[in-house]
């Protein structure tokens, strides 16, 4: 009986430890299986640069989808990011071989008084440079500022740049701001904020926005009825600038345009500070900008020439 008894819990003893084994095994399973779909799903994107000079610093590659970036302006220089999504096969060798020269060459006629020279020599520009879409990007950018702006991807090939010019009338693309970007075809499960204000811009329109905004911060959306290509060659776009007592509308607006050869200089015009908005996309995008406001004035601009004709140039008061 106690040779039976000993085999009888020995069993037991087997059994219990096989169960256990079972059971181990299976949780282990289970975990390694949660661990793999925790893997495999996209996570939030957020993608932080910033320029301490005249370059982008920030990650090579994104996942496609919604994303939100976060820049900061370290320079001296007033900057903006717009980006470039390229025709399959073009990359920045194209760029710095193709598109640079006659760029360059048509601002140093424009900023010598010859006009129509400056414009003819932008008829070098190759025929594949048409097909490349300009798909958002920050806004104008204030020296030691931040802005926070998010927009949709498509997978391919992007070139992040600033076109601002140096005091000496060169563009900041020349000095070396243009960086080359890779979205991949996973795709981000990231969203896009909830919007404080709405914005449409259009060329019939301009731009029209809620009528109050508050103090603190704001989500701003812009949504882009229609596009064209204005005089100077850019599209639309959106930009907030805070404006203090001495901030001069028309120097302002003269300053925006590009194409004038005091245009877009820096220093950038006084009494004013740049605080982002929504670079140029196709008609039928949307994009979100965030901002935090404070009491007093300001202002909604496009880089056009003559905004205030076109209802691109909206001024503003925060009052509470």
């Amino acid at each position: 009986m106690k040779a039976n008894r000993s085999t009888f819990f020995g069993v037991l003893f087997v059994a219990l430890l096989c169960i256990s084994c079972k059971g181990d095994k299976e949780s282990k399973e289970v975990e390694e299986e949660k661990v793999a779909i925790e893997a495999e799903k996209p996570k939030d994107q957020v993608a932080e640069y910033y320029t301490e000079s005249m370059e982008f610093i920030g990650p090579d590659s994104l996942s496609s989808g919604w994303t939100t970036f976060k820049y900061t302006n370290k320079s001296f220089e007033t900057h903006l990011f717009l980006l470039d999504k390229y025709p399959e096969g073009k990359t920045i060798a194209d760029t710095k071989k193709d598109i640079f020269p006659p760029f360059d060459k048509g601002m140093d006629l424009i900023n010598e008084g010859k006009v129509e020279e400056g414009y003819a020599a932008f008829g070098a520009l190759p025929e594949w440079f048409q097909k490349v879409v300009y798909t958002g990007g920050a806004g104008l950018i204030s020296p030691n500022q931040t802005t926070e702006l998010t927009i949709k991807l498509e997978p391919g090939y992007y070139i992040m740049e600033c076109y601002v010019k140096m005091s000496n009338g060169k563009f900041h693309t020349s000095m070396g701001m243009v960086k080359p970007i890779i979205v991949t075809n996973e795709v981000s499960n990231h969203l896009p904020p909830i919007p404080t204000v709405n914005i449409a811009i259009s060329s019939t329109e301009g731009i029209v926005f809620d009528d109050a905004i508050k103090a603190g911060e704001n989500t701003f959306k812009v949504s882009f009825v229609d596009q064209k290509k204005h005089e100077h060659f850019l599209e639309h776009d959106v930009n907030l600038v805070k404006l203090d007592d001495t901030a001069d509308l028309t120097a302002l607006e003269a300053w925006m345009d590009w194409s004038n050869p005091k245009g877009l200089i820096n220093p950038g015009p006084a009494g004013v500070t740049f605080l982002g908005g929504m670079q140029e996309m196709p008609a039928g995008s949307e994009g979100y900008f965030k901002a935090t406001l404070t009491k007093g004035k300001y202002a909604f601009i496009s880089e056009v020439p003559k905004a205030s004709d076109k209802n691109m140039l909206k001024v503003f008061e925060v009052t509470d």
